[in-house]
């Protein structure tokens, strides 16, 4: 199940999110996603981790039809209080989903993996009741800020300490273990921290987003179906007489 965040978790992050410093982030990675994911209104989207609804609460201005599971009490109060009956909130894990294959068009991992007891099995999961394409979103462990998240962790309690951060490159490898060779589309925000002032302007910059050691890096996957095969005996009458080559 990996690490599930209780009541203090959720009022830390609710407090965190009113900063205005960290709604610019958050505001850059949700337009990373739209990006990337690309999807239309009308769509249906599960948002697993989905936390206090931050990310719901985008998905359904966007004209898309949002569900999100969560495995906190305490995270999923908050987001019935922000979301009302505007999205299907349920409880439950990323690595057991419980939804049938190919039950959504998108799903989303958004700073969730890290959390996750098994990532590659919650990657599997998200594929599973995704039928056109996934997006992951983590907290690089190659940036800055992730590694003074670590630091941070050393000397003090800090949520950064349950987590587990990823590269681009681990992100990758892992996804194509999945998946396999299907097309991905990647990029990252936040590549200079907002503390270098004018600098930090450049967020949106398209060169920019193409350094693997932003902040956060966004991931994209197209889902390709896959068929698998199998052979079946095929039974002839007793005593009759075949060729020796038989069409198939």
């Amino acid at each position: 199940m990996g690490y599930v965040f209780d009541f203090q978790d959720a009022v830390a992050f609710e407090r965190w999110m009113r900063k205005p410093e960290n709604e610019t982030v958050f505001r850059a990675q949700m337009r990373l996603l739209g990006d990337l994911l690309q999807p239309r209104p009308g769509e249906t989207i599960l948002d697993i981790g989905c936390g206090t609804g931050m990310c719901l609460e985008d998905f359904v201005a966007r004209g898309l039809r949002a569900a999100g599971i969560e495995p906190s009490e305490a995270m999923l109060e908050f987001a019935r209080r922000r979301l009302g009956h505007r999205a299907e909130l349920h409880r439950g894990v990323a690595e057991e989903l419980p939804f049938e294959d190919n039950a959504f068009h998108h799903a989303c991992l958004f700073t969730t993996l890290e959390f996750v007891d098994d990532p590659r099995r919650a990657l599997a999961e998200a594929c599973r009741v995704a039928r056109n394409r996934i997006f992951i979103g983590v907290l690089n462990r190659y940036a800055i800020k992730g590694v003074e998240r670590r630091i941070r962790g050393l000397f003090g309690p800090s949520i950064y300490n349950h987590a587990r951060f990823f590269s681009l490159w681990q992100l990758k490898a892992m996804l194509r273990d999945v998946v396999g060779p299907v097309p991905i589309a990647w990029r990252t925000v936040c590549q200079i921290p907002l503390s270098a002032g004018r600098l930090a302007s450049r967020v949106g910059n398209p060169v920019l987003a193409r350094c693997p050691f932003g902040a956060f890096v966004g991931m994209v996957a197209v889902l390709v179906p896959r068929l698998r095969t199998r052979p079946l005996a095929l039974r002839c009458p007793q005593g009759a007489q075949t060729p020796g080559t038989v069409p198939g």
